[in-house]
């Protein structure tokens, strides 16, 4: 198997590109990885942080995660040796919890309203419902296949990507009945070829990030917070946390790999203090 059929099992193009990039890069710094230590894997890393920011880092070390678990898949070596490497650079929080929104905004997010073409009005209110009751990625919600569903069971399978683990979401009644009328009367007219891609576009083709992050710049002019499909995930995620929620029933409904993920959602007491204050602090 070759690794880039390897890597199209579950990663989009625009990823596997980078991660191909990022792994020849590896492979040419060191001509047998198959034979290096966990130690020679955080001495690269240590290389990378005298030439690159912390985003950058965390995207070689997927890379070299994949490559390891496809040489694993491979039988080429045993066992992944990059699986606990974990980057620690950026240690502040890149959520903004403050600008997060509240349940009654991530609900206003779900109201019927008038489309310009009213075929796409079902399979729009399907999209902020993934995106606002399971907290799904864009690209989670462009990938869903019909058999991803099982509506008799009230379950939706989510695949799993580079970043994040595949899991089985419950779907809450009022998505089952329009998941249902989409499939029996809208999706039928909008198909011009057969495909098994859940959502289509008002092409007939399946639907793209472009599509969604689309739909999703519609909603901004009833709000005055930034809407985004990043900011209704991580506002879900947060909301389901503040509600008391098991951190780990959270990072499974998240898809998230580590629980220190989630926990970057959680905001203690003092926290949400001092953020108040850098907020609306009158000498700021």
């Amino acid at each position: 198997m070759e690794l880039e059929n390897y890597l199209q099992n579950e990663l989009s193009g625009g990823t596997i590109k980078t991660y191909l990039y990022e792994i020849e890069k590896f492979k040419k710094h060191y001509k047998n990885p198959e034979k290096l230590s966990y130690q020679n894997l955080m001495e690269y890393v240590e290389l990378l942080r005298k030439n690159y920011n912390p985003q950058s880092i965390k995207r070689t070390v997927y890379a070299i995660k994949k490559y390891y678990d496809y040489l694993v898949e491979t039988g080429k070596i045993k066992t992944n040796i990059a699986t606990n490497i974990k980057i620690k650079d950026g240690k502040e929080n890149p959520i903004q919890l403050q600008e997060l929104l509240t349940e009654k905004e991530l609900q206003k997010l779900l109201e019927p309203r008038k489309e310009r073409y009213p075929i796409l009005e079902k399979r729009n209110q399907i999209i902020m419902s993934l995106l606002v009751n399971q907290a799904l990625l864009v690209g989670d919600i462009e990938k869903l296949e019909i058999e991803d569903l099982d509506l008799q069971n009230a379950k939706i399978k989510v695949q799993k990507t580079g970043i994040t683990n595949e899991r089985i979401l419950d779907l809450k009644a009022e998505q089952i009945l329009l998941f249902y009328q989409y499939l029996q009367e809208e999706r039928g007219k909008l198909e011009c070829q057969k495909t098994s891609f859940f959502l289509l576009n008002k092409l007939g083709s399946a639907i793209t990030k472009d599509d969604i992050n689309y739909l999703v710049s519609t909603y901004q002019k009833g709000f005055t917070k930034k809407i985004t499909s990043v900011k209704i995930r991580q506002s879900v995620i947060k909301l389901k946390l503040d509600q008391g929620e098991n951190l780990r029933k959270v990072q499974y409904f998240a898809g998230h790999k580590h629980a220190d993920t989630t926990e970057k959602y959680k905001e203690t007491g003092i926290n949400a203090l001092q953020t108040a204050i850098n907020q609306f602090h009158p000498i700021k």
